[in-house]
């Protein structure tokens, strides 16, 4: 980067969960299952799921309280919003227009969503860093959330045992003394495996015309096996490529923070980087898939649980539906949360 370009500090961060819990005993009151064949797949005991009238606004709306709480800044002086869904409640007013009209920001700014599934909040900060960098906005606010229930098929055993609901928020704003809290960051994508991934959206063409020969359901579809090799084939790598970007090597990277998408995933890069347990964070097993939010979701509740110390280095990374994938190597600083 050039001199020109103005670091990005990472001010605080946040999350929220719904208070619902499903086990996977409970799962086994729709389709025959057990505790014991999801948590050997999957690493998963249990999950969160939005009940009644809640919804991932809800969700989203207290998780960037807590961050915003958390980076000293007050709402009001917050110049972007990216909101980062894959299955929010609707798609418009977006979930960005949504957080901002809930925390009552009068000043207009520009509030927007993008979709890349679960590395939504890796391509947000992507994108964030874009801005800052160039001085465009000072201080952006990035909101993760998802309700997958709403949009899981719960006849479906192959991906209902995997997903679960939740938020997770950061605020990023320019940086005050001159350190970038991003050492490297890169995403990516291949289109023309899609179809491992997807959520075919309800729709009809118009009566005039003729119809189309299939409907969607919104409904989770997924080719579970195809996206287990494709992740562990590519994400490992990818952490490694983002490592070297950073000038970094493996053993100087204090904690890895990947998406909850599999333990067997996760235990997979891992073991690529030849890490303890000690530097992995993994919460999959009480809360399941929660899509672009694990990441914010699983590095707050590791430093509220002592399992992340700062002031630290860590890689996010991350995969999802497009097929999307990305990866960061961050500066985490002390008072985040």
């Amino acid at each position: 980067m050039s001199g020109n370009i103005i670091p990005l500090k990472i001010a605080g961060v946040g999350y929220c969960l719904p208070e619902t819990v499903i086990t996977n005993d409970d799962l086994t009151k729709l389709y025959e299952t057990s505790d014991e064949w999801i948590y050997t797949r999957t690493g998963i005991k249990e999950r969160r799921v939005v009940s009644g009238n809640e919804t991932a606004i809800d969700l989203g709306y207290k998780a960037s309280l807590n961050a915003i709480q958390h980076s000293g800044i007050k709402a009001e002086n917050i110049d972007c919003i990216i909101g980062a869904a894959s299955a929010p409640p609707q798609l418009y007013p977006t979930l960005a227009c949504l957080m901002q009209q809930k925390l009552g920001i009068t000043k207009k700014i520009p509030a927007f969503d993008l979709t890349a599934a679960c590395t939504g909040l890796i391509y947000a900060l992507q994108v964030a860093r874009g801005f800052i960098g160039t001085g465009i906005y000072k201080t952006i606010l990035i909101v993760a959330a998802d309700n997958n229930s709403k949009i899981t098929d719960w006849t479906d055993r192959g991906t209902s045992i995997l997903f679960g609901d939740g938020a997770g928020a950061m605020v990023v704003t320019a940086s005050d003394d001159g350190d970038n809290d991003i050492l490297s960051l890169d995403i990516s994508a291949d289109g023309s495996i899609g179809q491992l991934i997807q959520t075919n959206m309800p729709g009809e063409c118009c009566p005039l015309v003729k119809q189309a020969d299939t409907i969607g359901n919104g409904k989770i579809i997924m080719d579970g096996k195809e996206v287990y090799k494709f992740a562990v084939t590519t994400v490992p790598k990818y952490v490694e490529h983002c490592i070297e970007l950073s000038g970094m090597k493996a053993e100087d990277i204090d904690y890895l923070i990947p998406h909850q998408a599999n333990q067997r995933i996760i235990e997979s890069i891992q073991n690529k980087l030849k890490y303890s347990d000690e530097k992995v964070i993994s919460n999959i097993k009480y809360y399941g898939n929660t899509s672009a939010a694990s990441i914010p979701i699983a590095l707050t509740e590791g430093v509220e649980q002592g399992k992340i110390k700062l002031p630290s280095t860590a890689v996010l990374c991350g995969f999802g539906a497009g097929m999307t994938w990305g990866g960061a190597v961050v500066r985490l600083r002390e008072g985040i949360c």
